[in-house]
């Protein structure tokens, strides 16, 4: 079997060979860690930042969740990014992209520090952002789209996803987690208006890509709208705004014959699950196990075989030792045996991992899982 014809068997509950090994990826920093040990000559370490190569898959991995193919995001043309001020210590004020007003220290990796958005109330909506968030030919490239249909989809050997969109989490880039809490309560209309907007959007890039005869295994959605404890939005507001819009989108791929939705959110996403689940989003990405210890088992009681999953895997075992690797290995047996279930790091590997566990894991998975 391919992976792609196992990744369909398994999240269709069908038999398959063995259990594909799957990553989502490294932040970037991993690699200087790792040429700097002498892991990588200069070459292949340039190769790997700039794409070419992909180091995991050559220490074992087969291949990386997401998708191959998708349309641009939500703001068309974004903001020019612009600085605002820079201070003696190096804290940098400035705009980026989604109309965020952000500061950052420079040479720091961490997520900036929001300060403001020019998104502030219905004459910025109008004039600024609305116009961006427009669907349209400008937007799309079609003979990609038919090209990719004619050769990707008859000859992948890994799973063909599209990428259909951010609901929720793109906002959130709009506005700041406190403004966009804020909005709700002030400005109901707006807020709903702002959702439906990015809705429709999100349907029409989608019904484009399939037009053109594209026919993936799976679709795939971000949102990263969580933290340890929970959403950053209220779950009955999130229920009622946001859910048709998935509805309407996961709808439209099942009249094309996709029937698998992942969608990427980190944190603990407990509360946001069965609405999901409700609104035909039916597998997880990438199950953080955090301090929440999130596992795909309790859901599947929950929620039933319509719920699948990829992910799950503790990350940070990779920077312990190979007892760690094994105790993790083990743990997903049982996880493995629900079925629908696909394990694989529950985020990009930090910069605290070592090459070698890498190896072992492989390995150790391969010895369990087949291959």
């Amino acid at each position: 079997m391919t992976d792609r014809e196992r990744v369909k068997a398994i999240l269709h509950y069908q038999d398959y060979d063995r259990m594909p090994l799957v990553h989502f990826g490294i932040w970037a920093e991993l690699l200087d860690v790792w040429y700097s040990q002498g892991k990588m000559t200069r070459e292949y370490y340039e190769e790997c930042r700039s794409g070419r190569r992909d180091v995991l898959c050559d220490l074992g991995f087969d291949f990386e969740w997401g998708a191959q193919i998708g349309v641009a995001g939500a703001l068309v043309p974004g903001f020019e990014y612009r600085e605002l001020e820079r201070d003696d210590e190096g804290n940098v004020t400035y705009i980026n992209g989604n109309g965020l007003i952000e500061q950052r220290r420079d040479g720091a990796v961490s997520i900036p520090k929001t300060v403001g958005t020019l998104l502030d109330g219905r004459e910025a909506w109008e004039n600024l952002y609305k116009p961006k968030m427009t669907p349209g030919e400008h937007r799309y490239n079609r003979p990609a789209y038919r090209a990719f249909a004619e050769g990707y989809n008859k000859t992948a050997e890994r799973p063909v996803g599209i990428f259909v969109g951010s609901y929720y989490g793109w906002i959130r880039d709009m506005l700041g987690v406190e403004e966009l809490a804020y909005l709700q309560a002030d400005d109901e209309e707006l807020y709903a208006e702002i959702i439906t907007t990015l809705g429709e959007l999100n349907y029409q890039n989608t019904k484009a890509m399939l037009e053109e005869g594209i026919r993936p295994d799976f679709a795939h959605m971000w949102e990263d709208i969580c933290f340890k404890n929970g959403p950053l939005v209220n779950p009955e507001v999130f229920a009622k705004y946001v859910g048709p819009q998935y509805k309407r989108v996961t709808d439209l791929l099942r009249e094309y014959g996709c029937d698998i939705v992942s969608l990427d959110c980190d944190g603990n996403i407990d509360k946001l699950v069965p609405i999901w689940i409700e609104n035909g989003v039916n597998t997880m990405f990438p199950i953080e196990v955090g301090t929440w210890n999130a596992s795909i088992e309790p859901w599947r009681e929950m929620y039933g075989r319509e719920l699948r999953g990829v992910g799950g895997v503790n990350k940070l075992v990779f920077a312990q030792d190979y007892a760690a690797i094994d105790r993790e290995i083990e743990r997903q047996r049982r996880l493995v045996e629900l079925g629908g279930y696909i394990p694989c790091p529950d985020h990009r590997l930090p910069p605290e991992t070592k090459w070698e566990n890498v190896q072992y894991y492989c390995e150790q998975f391969r010895k369990v899982f087949g291959g």
